[in-house]
């Protein structure tokens, strides 16, 4: 139990700017790295591309690829962390074109890039590289359970793709204005494109989850904050196993529960319901005891996208008082979130 832990030495060094694509996306739950690298990384996206039926926006400028390469784009990163992390058979004929106007091609999904004939022989002919980035470090261990030094807060959700990476990085960026020693630690895909590392922990195999998590935020100094993104739910039928390798993992100190009031059911899994923020204080402190006991809840992030500045800062002031926790919207800050921030270095 006393063995050193592994560190994560990989950087990741992406061509940009970059040229987001859509696909034909039509949930913005699943246009989450677009959304992301949009809102994130604003400085390094030229503008968006998407073919028929794409009802989704990041507000940025529509672009050819032709265009986006006149405008020095280096690459075209495949906006969409869908169900299977798949490669729509109708995005082919948009991702040549994209290399045929001499862009590489990014992407987050589980697919291999090369796997799929036509862009490996498009890649081949052009000289464009194709770089898929959820690729895990090579010889993860399996994890220690070993207390680290150093302070960490891990981001948890009621479901899938509704602010938990948001959450972590303004959280992060609080952090640091206030002159605290803070690194964002990425964990999904989009969040390793801004960030420029991590660990794409789906892609990990279970049995080393933990161990990646630890890898990830090794030891540091007593007064150093690991924020950490968050991956899926513990209470989702299809990507549980992954929150939960994460949680031990990570072995954080506090935890922030991140939740959309507008969802009712899991994000592509209509039979079940969403857990309450409760529930999921709960279950989070039991599971998450086992390897840090004093692990704690120190607040709640609220996506209020789909409410008016209003309803939404009386919504959040309800459910504070109903929870007894501070209760903020990131996006929105205020001194709700600086209540959420004193809250989590309390």
């Amino acid at each position: 139990m006393n063995a050193p832990m592994m560190r994560l030495a990989e950087s990741l060094a992406l061509p940009q700017p970059y040229l987001l694509f859509l696909g034909d996306t039509t949930e913005r739950g699943y246009a989450k790295t677009a959304l992301g690298l949009a809102d994130w990384a604003a400085d390094r996206c030229v503008g968006e591309y998407w073919v028929d039926g794409c009802t989704v926006t990041t507000g940025l400028a529509r672009m050819s690829p032709a265009e986006a390469r006149a405008a020095g784009a280096q690459s075209l990163v495949i906006g969409v962390a869908n169900q299977g992390g798949l490669i729509g058979p109708t995005w082919i004929a948009a991702l040549i074109e994209a290399m045929e106007a001499g862009l590489d091609i990014v992407s987050g999904l589980h697919v291999r890039l090369a796997s799929i004939p036509a862009l490996a022989e498009a890649a081949c002919r052009t000289g464009q590289r194709l770089i898929d980035v959820r690729t895990p470090p090579a010889n993860i261990p399996i994890g220690t359970g070993r207390k680290r030094s150093g302070k960490r807060l891990l981001t948890v959700g009621t479901d899938c793709a509704l602010g938990k990476k948001y959450t972590a990085l303004a959280l992060h960026r609080a952090f640091v204005a206030r002159g605290i020693d803070a690194d964002f630690r990425a964990t999904g895909q989009t969040g390793i494109m801004i960030a420029g590392g991590g660990v794409p922990m789906d892609a990990v195999i279970s049995d080393f989850e933990a161990g990646a998590a630890e890898m990830l935020s090794p030891d540091a100094a007593p007064d150093h904050w690991d924020l950490i993104e968050g991956q899926g739910s513990i209470f989702n039928p299809a990507y549980a196993a992954v929150s939960l390798g994460l949680l031990h993992g990570s072995q954080p100190d506090t935890f922030v529960v991140c939740h959309d009031p507008s969802r009712k059911v899991i994000l592509g899994m209509e039979s079940f319901a969403l857990p309450s923020i409760e529930e999921v204080i709960d279950l989070t402190v039991r599971l998450g005891s086992r390897t840090n006991p004093a692990i704690r809840c120190t607040g709640v992030s609220l996506n209020t996208s789909s409410m008016g500045a209003e309803e939404a800062d009386a919504y959040m002031a309800s459910e504070s008082a109903r929870l007894g926790l501070p209760v903020a919207d990131p996006i929105r800050g205020g001194a709700r979130f600086d209540a959420l921030v004193n809250s989590c270095l309390s």
